[in-house]
């Protein structure tokens, strides 16, 4: 049985995550206390667990807030994201058990018809992603190599987000990984890399630019809110 401070941590940590909590978000103990129906100490073991995360940071005298998502942390970040990644890949193409990777192929064969439908499916989009992620982690067979990825993905996670309204992205996004399992099921490490290469610098080119725009977005509720 889950202890109360694991669901408080996975249910802030999925708020962070999916951008309902925002950036800047105070994450006050006695208000998520009482949202979630739990007392202030398993809130307060969820949040220290956030402050390790690097998902939420003190504030002066305003306690904890959610960090906040920079064009600097974003470079940051994809650039140790690709020497984990072309690692990662490279291992995964010499070492892969095919049944999973051939699941993911079809899947993301798939993924135009998903993101096309009535109700887009986006948070399927996402969940196909995570699997792709933990099937990599797990063709490397290197608990220290997938616990640093773990790391890494925790804040992608986050960042992926930033594409939510733009389909096209998330498209040629699926188009890029499918190329990545195509390799690393052939056995092709150079191919596997380069693919994840290509991946990368597209995904990079796009987060700043849709982090470009959801700042903007933030300044502007800023000002509505100060404004009432």
């Amino acid at each position: 049985m889950a202890r109360v401070s694991d669901v408080a941590y996975a249910s802030l940590r999925r708020e962070i995550l999916s951008w309902e909590l925002l950036p800047g978000t105070v994450l006050a103990e006695v208000e998520i206390s009482q949202r979630l129906g739990i007392s202030r100490t398993p809130v307060r073991e969820a949040l220290a667990r956030l402050v390790s995360d690097g998902l939420a940071e003190p504030l002066g005298g305003r306690g904890l807030v959610v960090s906040g998502v920079s064009a600097e942390n974003v470079v940051e970040l994809f650039e140790l994201r690709e020497a984990l990644e072309v690692q990662a890949v490279s291992l995964a193409a010499a070492r892969r058990d095919p049944a999973p990777f051939l699941a993911l192929q079809g899947e993301l064969r798939d993924v135009p018809a998903l993101l096309a439908g009535s109700d887009p499916g986006h948070n399927a989009y996402y969940e196909l992603v995570t699997r792709f992620d933990d099937a990599v982690s797990d063709a490397v067979r290197n608990p220290f190599l997938a616990q640093a990825l773990a790391g890494v993905r925790t804040h992608l996670s986050r960042i992926r987000r930033l594409s939510r309204d733009n389909p096209e992205r998330l498209n040629d996004a699926a188009r890029e990984h499918l190329l990545i399992v195509d390799a690393i099921l052939e056995g092709d490490e150079r191919l596997a890399v380069a693919a994840t290469l290509v991946h990368l610098n597209r995904s990079l080119t796009s987060t700043l630019g849709s982090l470009s725009s959801t700042t903007e977005e933030l300044r502007e509720l800023e000002k509505d809110v100060t404004a009432r």
